[in-house]
């Protein structure tokens, strides 16, 4: 789908610093007068916000796997044509935390479903729109559990898994990197929280059409 502006999301496993760069990033085009807006999925829209709580935190009763499904994707689908779209048509940076990629991580690793039919649920919902570039921010699996539990707010369902599926998890997102190399750019988050930022910085205004490409150089 075409558009005006610069659609960038940002996806990892659990514990990977992506929110944090997330928030840097849209605090350093602020600094710069680039109209910009953060969002997330799921919990972007007003729908969202409802859905959020639903989906990720911990029931009374077990969600199973199909209701799971549905609820990210009647998420996206409100997501993309009450927030990211009409941003994206006003020429605006769209900074996401997580989209269709975390869909094909979690519900297809994690959860097993058909990568094929989970890409073309995908699409349905997002009315075909595509991120202009996807940061990955890989770290090793236990590594990244240790850095969400330490953070005190308790785990949600997503990160109260097994460890075999957070690996999971990973494996995809590492093979989606890899087939879809002009879009995605991989970073290592093992770092520290400034020497992420920095490379972040350093390689994403290469990585941007190049009528975007200044506003992102330091």
């Amino acid at each position: 789908m075409k558009h005006k502006g610069l659609f960038i999301t940002f996806e990892g496993p659990e514990g990977s610093g992506k929110t944090t760069q997330l928030k840097r990033l849209g605090e350093f085009l602020r600094k710069r007068h680039v109209p910009s807006i953060l969002t997330r999925e799921p919990g972007g829209s007003k729908l969202s916000t409802h859905l959020r709580h639903w989906i990720l935190n911990q029931l009374e009763y077990k969600l199973t796997p199909e209701a799971e499904l549905h609820l990210f994707l009647a998420d996206r689908a409100q997501h993309v044509k009450e927030v990211l779209l009409p941003a994206l048509q006003k020429r605006k940076v769209v900074l996401c935390d997580r989209y269709t990629d975390s869909t094909l991580a979690y519900q297809g690793g994690g959860r097993g479903f058909d990568l094929g039919l989970l890409k073309q649920m995908n699409t349905n919902v997002s009315s075909g729109l595509t991120p202009d570039l996807t940061i990955l921010f890989d770290l090793p699996v236990e590594e990244g559990l240790k850095r969400a539990a330490g953070r005190g707010k308790g785990n949600d369902r997503m990160e109260s898994e097994a460890l075999s599926f957070h690996r999971k998890v990973r494996k995809v997102f590492v093979k989606l990197a890899q087939k879809h190399r002009r879009r995605f750019l991989v970073l290592n988050a093992k770092r520290s929280e400034d020497e992420v930022f920095d490379a972040m910085l350093e390689k994403i205004a290469f990585r941007v059409p190049r009528s975007w490409r200044l506003k992102f150089l330091p």
